[in-house]
């Protein structure tokens, strides 16, 4: 039999280490993986769709369904998620104590449609009733000049969003004033020195994000992976192959989380952090699977709608490959 080969780029997580290494195989198909960033992995697909399968931009890829224009499917597998009270930060001295003190600021954003900023923008309006359209919007790079939005962007009305110079960065402006907080993924450098202008407008992200999920039940999704579409048409068995790899590569991780005879992590208390987890969140805290999933898709998908970066909500089962929304079971 003669093995499909499929490229892969994906971040070198726990979740899909095993697919990396070879210890999960995707049925039929030789792999090659490439191990990269998701900066470089986004640029790289949504400008040049180099990969047969990709980890993407949950925003940006809805984004390319709206719009008709997306040259992959996805697969429910959320390779990456997190809470992200702990991506906004601001400048002391700015006056923002509290959520609603951003009404009237000057707010950096890498780029104004990456799926961290959406959620946090979403957040803050439903959770403390600040719009996006009560904030002033500066994007641009953050560390490095000369970011651009990764998909076309249109204007948005009743939004002031505009692009920082060609040589200026995020964290420079707000060091220097020009910007009153900061909505990124990445921790600026200058907080990770602890530059004493820079805080976190939630202190206690921990309790914070606990006490949201809590009270919303909404466990932030960031990535999926999708397969490039001439691809899936060509095998249409492939997106279940893939989708079968990914659940059983993260499942192995969540076995290896409370393996206390050598520590997987390096953190002393692993175990005890996922004991903690999984009483709060449930046992299969880290879920696959689009039904699964619905509260989190939906919200996502609501939150771009009500920001102007699509011109209508998209459904679910636009989302994936009708192949994974029913899989055997034994």
């Amino acid at each position: 039999m003669v093995e499909v080969p499929v490229t892969i780029a994906c971040g070198n997580y726990d979740r899909t280490r095993a697919i990396r290494d070879g210890t999960v195989k995707v049925e039929g198909c030789t792999v090659t993986y490439l191990p990269l960033y998701p900066e470089e992995i986004f640029h790289r697909v949504f400008r040049f769709a180099e990969f047969d399968v990709s980890e993407l931009s949950f925003s940006s890829y809805i984004r390319t369904v709206a719009a008709g224009t997306a040259a992959y499917i996805g697969i429910p597998a959320f390779v990456s998620r997190i809470f992200r009270h702990s991506g906004i930060y601001v400048r002391e001295g700015a006056g923002i104590k509290k959520p609603q003190d951003l009404r009237g600021k000057r707010v950096g954003v890498p780029e104004y449609q990456i799926t961290a900023v959406v959620w946090m923008r979403g957040m803050i309006q439903h959770e403390y009733g600040v719009l996006p359209s009560e904030i002033y919007w500066r994007s641009g790079g953050q560390e490095q000049p000369g970011r651009e939005e990764r998909t076309p962007l249109k204007p948005i009305a009743g939004l002031d969003l505009q692009p920082i110079g060609k040589h200026q960065t995020l964290v420079e402006m707000l060091r220097d004033g020009a910007l009153d907080a900061l909505f990124t993924a990445r921790a600026p450098s200058s907080f990770r020195k602890g530059e004493p202008h820079i805080t976190r407008l939630f202190a206690d992200t921990r309790a914070a994000e606990r006490a949201y999920y809590q009270k919303t039940g909404l466990f932030p999704i960031m990535h999926l992976v999708g397969i490039r579409k001439s691809l899936a048409e060509k095998y249409p068995w492939l997106p279940t192959s893939l989708y079968k790899a990914f659940c059983e590569a993260k499942a192995l991780a969540m076995v290896d989380l409370r393996d206390v005879n050598a520590l997987a992590v390096t953190l002393p208390w692993l175990e005890a952090e996922t004991s903690e987890t999984s009483a709060i969140m449930g046992e299969d805290f880290w879920k696959y699977g689009a039904s699964e999933n619905r509260l989190e898709i939906e919200a996502l998908t609501r939150y771009l709608h009500e920001q102007g970066l699509v011109d209508r909500k998209v459904e679910i089962e636009e989302l994936f490959h009708a192949s994974t929304f029913d899989i055997a079971k034994v």
